[in-house]
């Protein structure tokens, strides 16, 4: 069927943290404002509504009346090799597979099964906030291999700095964030092989949130690391529908562990999680039944990535930012204004009433800068741009 992703569904008024969370919002400091005329594109969660085939499923789910304790039946498993496979060209044996209730939780089970406190954990600021929080939240120790950006806003990696960071005896660790968020990064085949090539000669556990990895441009491809990888048994992956189906609120992460050893000392420390019917019934139809609505949101996105590169380029000219290879998020480089974060800030949040993410929050590299998501219809993000850049033009005496 033809989704149409221009028309607006109200969410206000159902429990959404993006749309009814201000209080909670304002609480955890970003942003002063929020009102019943906010804007909030802050967060990676699409107000796009998800396949038809997966509403159909849950309806089923519905009419059945009874939400007991379910197990995980092979549909769900084959649902996952058989995406994988055909999507990705990945081969994720049965037995791989273990169900976390989220990424984010998934990192901190994985901080605290594999890792000591004090141990050193790498990651590549700026980056994703929660990893800083899985590993000074369980009393390990940051080791940041900043990403380099050029002067056209392309991140690459520091490999000498990586690889020096990675013999030191302390590290233990390393978070991937791939496709990067914010920068959009997909790092190529050789670069991840590099780094698994790495990890792998001093012992350091890689664990891959990749969860965004189904969201790429028309012209990209997704390389898996355990992929590219010459071996696999020091990575755990965590892929997820959440992201790509627009269904954070069904708690469906799936950790892929090739290692024995290290899935059995994972799943111990996880301990029992059972999904709802919901999420079970919710993936199967999102990886059997949904490719069709995929393609056609990767499409969309690419238009309102275009959208959004052509308007900054006439009305904002002094954003810096560059097409995202993967992710809906763009990374605005303010600095061009001469203005301090605090002053883009209050334009953006206070008196534009658009909630976008300041860059500060994914390390000191990105203050500079701001995160806006994109997976609204398109009238939405139109408006919020229209309303951000009467700001600016007011400040520069347009």
């Amino acid at each position: 069927m033809k989704y149409n992703f221009d028309e607006i569904t109200e969410r206000r008024g159902t429990y959404s943290l993006k749309w009814d969370g201000g209080e909670f919002i304002k609480s955890h400091g970003l942003t002063e404002r929020y009102d019943e005329e906010t804007i909030p594109l802050y967060t990676a969660d699409m107000d796009l509504p998800v396949p038809q085939p997966m509403i159909d499923a849950l309806h089923k789910t519905v009419d059945h009346k009874i939400f007991g304790y379910s197990i995980f039946p092979e549909a769900y498993f084959e649902a996952i090799q058989q995406w994988f496979l055909k999507r990705h060209d990945w081969e994720i044996q049965k037995d791989a597979i273990i169900y976390s209730p989220g990424t984010v939780h998934a990192l901190h089970v994985a901080v605290k099964a594999f890792t000591n406190p004090g141990d050193g954990i790498i990651i590549q600021r700026p980056v994703y906030p929660p990893f800083t929080g899985a590993i000074e939240g369980n009393g390990r120790t940051v080791v940041n291999n900043a990403l380099v950006c050029d002067e056209e806003g392309y991140y690459t990696i520091d490999f000498e700095d990586f690889e020096r960071k990675a013999k030191d005896e302390n590290t233990k660790m390393f978070i991937l964030c791939h496709p990067h968020n914010p920068t959009g990064r997909l790092f190529t085949r050789e670069e991840l092989e590099q780094l698994a090539d790495i990890c792998a000669k001093n012992d350091v556990l890689i664990v891959a949130d990749e969860i965004h990895g189904d969201l790429i441009r028309r012209n990209q491809t997704f390389i898996p690391i355990a992929k590219a990888a010459k071996r696999a048994d020091h990575i755990i992956t965590c892929t997820a529908i959440n992201k790509t189906f627009n269904v954070a609120g069904l708690h469906c992460t799936n950790v892929i562990i090739p290692n024995e050893g290290y899935r059995e000392t994972f799943r111990k420390t996880l301990g029992m999680h059972l999904a709802s019917p919901f999420t079970i019934t919710a993936l199967i139809a999102a990886y059997t039944e949904g490719e069709d609505w995929l393609d056609q949101l990767k499409e969309y996105i690419d238009g309102t990535i275009e959208y959004v590169m052509g308007f900054l380029a006439e009305r904002m000219p002094k954003v810096k930012t560059r097409i995202p290879e993967g992710t809906y998020l763009m990374w605005l480089d303010f600095s061009g204004y001469g203005l301090s974060p605090e002053e883009v800030h209050d334009r953006i949040y206070n008196k534009a009433n658009v909630l976008l993410e300041d860059g500060g929050m994914f390390g000191e590299e990105g203050r500079q800068y701001q995160r806006i998501c994109l997976p609204s219809p398109r009238p939405v993000i139109k408006e919020a741009l229209e309303r951000i850049a009467r700001e600016f033009e007011a400040e520069n005496g347009n």
